[in-house]
């Protein structure tokens, strides 16, 4: 009857004791969101060979740690050595011509100003000869014509003592006059025929002057003539010297481009040397000594593990209340469920499903409902894998507190 008694009592109490603890239990599940669907996550670099050619050293093997800056391979650079060469002296010549073509600019400025002054003084000095020519053809003109003028004077007085000298012979015959009188008539006419002839000569030296000052003339309007085109010639000098900056101006862009040519040619040759871009171990190793690789040819690859996160695949409905920066908890079943403290870094903009490479069509009237699962990325705390143990791939039980 007591144990009867004792039982009764101790029910009440049992069904407090699974009420608290049930009330416990969904307290802490409550908060919580799990998923077994989630993986190690890290950056894998691919390296390729940036140029062709051959492989002469491979420094690395597989799964070994690099630092930055390692050399991993190492290709032929002698082709590009002389490539480097030729583009050396492309740009060591393109660089003459263009100081050439500099030094020309100013030449050509003050040639052509030099030019155009000493055409500008032919002008002048043509016409100054040009009016010492006209000056010259008035002077002759007018000696032709003094000349003239003296010989139309001589003829009337030779005509006046021939006149007077034919009367003197009628007279001195019948010796009416003196002999003296007769000879003063003769000398008279002698004298003025003189100087008819001396006149006719003045004349004709006065003629032959007047077509020699013309000739002087036209020769000075062909000099003005020549001058004037110099002058012409002579005012194209911006033209000239356009075309002289014009020529530099293109000198320096062949400089230019040939100093492209040079960085690219010291770019491929840097890049027979491949060096390691981040810390990290080296997998999936391809390359092999005495190997011809093309550019982009991938060579291996690095997984940097200083740097890694885990991607959980929640469902939909487990995202209700799960925000960024709340803390997480990591069991990573390759080391026996081996426990890390995580924290939620994002959220992914859309499910899983909507980046496959085949993405669901639920419009073709086949649709059923599909619960989606939503990638989170989950950042581990550091100092926490000093070892490098995870890997990426690798399965992990993920458990965020929501609250």
């Amino acid at each position: 009857m007591a144990r009867r008694l004792r039982a009764r009592w101790a029910l009440p109490g049992v069904a407090v004791v699974l009420a608290a603890a049930g009330y416990f239990v969904w307290q802490y599940y409550s908060v919580r969101e799990s998923t077994d669907d989630a993986q190690v996550d890290a950056h894998i670099t691919p390296i390729s060979a940036r140029v062709g050619g051959t492989v002469v050293t491979v420094n690395v093997a597989e799964n070994q740690y690099v630092n930055a800056d390692t050399v991993l391979v190492r290709l032929d650079p002698r082709d590009y050595e002389v490539a480097l060469q030729r583009a050396q002296a492309d740009v060591a010549a393109a660089r003459s011509t263009a100081l050439a073509a500099q030094t020309g600019v100013p030449i050509t400025s003050i040639a052509t100003a030099s030019r155009l002054a000493t055409a500008q003084a032919n002008v002048q000095a043509a016409r100054a000869a040009l009016a010492a020519a006209q000056k010259e053809v008035n002077v002759a003109a007018a000696q032709l014509s003094s000349a003239q003028a003296r010989l139309r004077e001589a003829q009337a007085k030779n005509v006046w003592a021939q006149g007077d000298l034919g009367r003197m012979k009628q007279l001195i015959a019948k010796d009416e006059i003196s002999r003296q009188q007769y000879d003063a008539a003769l000398a008279a006419a002698d004298q003025a025929r003189a100087a008819v002839d001396s006149a006719q000569a003045a004349v004709a030296q006065a003629e032959q002057g007047v077509p020699v000052a013309e000739s002087h003339v036209a020769q000075a309007r062909a000099a003005l003539a020549q001058a004037q085109a110099g002058v012409e010639a002579a005012q194209t000098a911006p033209q000239e010297i356009a075309v002289t900056r014009a020529q530099f101006s293109s000198a320096e862009a062949r400089v230019r481009q040939f100093q492209a040519s040079l960085a690219q040619a010291q770019l491929n040759l840097e890049y027979t040397t491949v060096k390691a871009p981040v810390s990290g171990i080296v997998s999936k190793k391809s390359v092999e000594p005495g190997q011809i690789v093309q550019p982009g040819q991938p060579l291996l690859a690095i997984v940097p593990l200083d740097d890694i996160w885990v991607t959980a695949n929640f469902k939909e409905t487990q995202l209700n209340r799960m925000r960024p920066g709340q803390p997480a908890l990591i069991a990573v079943d390759a080391y026996g469920g081996r426990n890390y403290n995580g924290r939620v870094e994002s959220i992914a903009a859309a499910t899983g499903a909507r980046f496959s490479l085949l993405p669901p069509e639920n419009a073709s009237g086949n649709y059923v409902k599909v619960v989606q699962r939503v990638p989170v990325k989950i950042l581990l705390e550091k100092g926490q894998y000093p070892q490098r143990l995870l890997r990426p791939g690798m399965s992990v039980n993920v458990t965020v507190i929501t609250r």
